[in-house]
């Protein structure tokens, strides 16, 4: 007689109201912390501008470097390590868990004395390079102090966010950042005005917030704040690093392509002056506004197939996967509208000088509408890392860049449409990258292979 276990019909995926629900209830606190992140990370560009358009521009310079280290430490490697931590505890190895949390600090220590050696180093010929002379003044040593003091500490809080967020801990990793992220702005703005630090006043506000959330992330996770306590004193294995880099160097070279096509960009348009590269970075702020806003949606994706991934449970994951891309859907669409709609009165909100408001105006109108579907596509991104598939939405990074930049010189220099043809290609490169990271999420790439 037939065993009734082999002859039983698989059981169907989860509806999409319980995926739903489980995918609130990890995302809605990242969501919000994603979300007062992002409105003290607005401070940056209106305290730069009333330093004066160079150091905006000098600020916008720098901006891509600093997003860049945010996004590797949080989304990119830190999805790693939450996919990693989520599939070991999906298939029931929580010595494997507690293990990987050694090897996870390693790697960011790593990857922050990296970002020390290059930024904090050689500031003044990296920013010149970009955006000029002028700015290269104005912003260095706010790039110094940045990555002199921020970048360990950045990497340290957020590789210990995402042990948190691969334990399911979503709200407690929310809960440490939040403090830390609540005291930026007015540390900030003290140190840049009254105490008279000018723009390394922010950069130094950063690190002292970002220390703060170390310790306190810290205290949470050798707490056993994640569902098992951490042990340091376990050998190094290759493969523990290779769980956790196979999926994290290959979104750590995504978030590269990213502002790399920021920084080309950037430095494409310091030719029409330093309004239109201090323009470019307000458009580019809002636009990686949506990354934290998908995050809070995403990091429970990253968790969530992880799980059902490390449980051999595939169409949940693709499940999983489109449920919340339209989350991420709803999250964005109204602030890409809102942008949209109303592009003048948002370039005031950061600055009051005339040229480089005419000339965001312009960027926002155009880009404003694009948000929604980069929301989508960061969210299938996240989605891809818990699923360990990271090939769709890296070729789509690839088609970003070649769109962004290369478009940019077609339609801006070639055709003579000048700015208004460079913003068109960035739109359009915001679009390709969500289709590219939707047609990946289907039956024949997202499956045991």
């Amino acid at each position: 007689m037939a065993d009734p276990a082999t002859t039983a019909p698989p059981v169907p995926p989860p509806g999409l109201a319980i995926l739903a629900r489980r995918i609130l209830a990890l995302a809605a606190p990242t969501t919000l912390g994603a979300a007062v992140q992002s409105a003290c990370q607005l401070i940056e560009p209106w305290l730069a501008a009333r330093q004066g358009t160079a150091a905006l521009a000098g600020w916008a310079v720098v901006l891509p470097f600093a997003l860049l280290m945010s996004q590797m430490s949080t989304g990119a490697m830190g999805g790693g390590i939450v996919s990693a931590i989520a599939r070991a505890l999906g298939a029931g190895r929580r010595d494997e868990a507690s293990a990987l949390v050694l090897h996870a600090l390693l790697i960011a220590l790593g990857f922050a004395s990296l970002f020390v050696a290059i930024l904090a180093g050689f500031p003044h010929t990296l920013i010149g390079w970009i955006g000029g002379a002028e700015a290269a003044s104005a912003a260095a040593g706010y790039c110094a102090w940045l990555f002199g003091l921020g970048a360990v500490p950045t990497w340290l809080a957020n590789t210990l966010a995402s042990v948190l967020r691969g334990g399911g801990r979503h709200a407690l990793a929310t809960r440490v950042l939040l403090l830390a992220w609540l005291c930026y702005p007015p540390l900030a703005w003290g140190l840049m005005e009254p105490a008279g630090l000018g723009l390394p006043g922010a950069a130094i506000a950063f690190g002292l917030c970002m220390w703060a959330a170390t310790l306190g992330m810290a205290i949470a996770v050798f707490g056993g704040g994640a569902g098992f306590t951490p042990h340091l004193r376990v050998p190094l294995q290759a493969h523990l690093f290779k769980r956790i880099l196979s999926v994290g160097l290959v979104a750590c070279g995504m978030a590269t392509i990213a502002n790399l096509t920021t920084i080309l960009v950037t430095a494409r348009l310091a030719a029409y002056g330093q309004s239109a590269v201090a323009a470019y970075g307000i458009s580019a702020r809002l636009e990686f506004l949506m990354v934290p806003l998908a995050f809070g949606v995403g990091s429970a994706l990253t968790a969530l197939v992880g799980r059902a991934v490390g449980g051999g449970d595939w169409p949940t994951a693709r499940r999983i996967a489109w449920v919340g891309a339209g989350m991420a859907f709803a999250v964005t669409v109204g602030v890409g509208l809102l942008v949209g709609l109303f592009p003048t009165a948002t370039a005031r909100v950061f600055s009051e000088d005339p040229a480089v408001v005419a000339i965001a105006r312009q960027a926002l109108a155009i880009m404003g509408p694009a948000l929604p579907g980069f929301g989508v596509g960061m969210a299938l991104y996240f989605a891809a890392m818990g699923a360990g598939r990271m090939r769709g939405p890296f070729f789509g990074a690839l088609a970003r860049i070649v769109t962004a930049v290369g478009g940019g010189w077609l339609l801006g220099d070639v055709l003579g449409l000048g700015l208004m043809g460079q913003f068109v290609a960035v739109a359009l490169g915001i679009t390709v990258f969500g289709i590219c990271a939707a047609i990946a999420v289907r039956p024949t790439v997202w499956s045991r292979h």
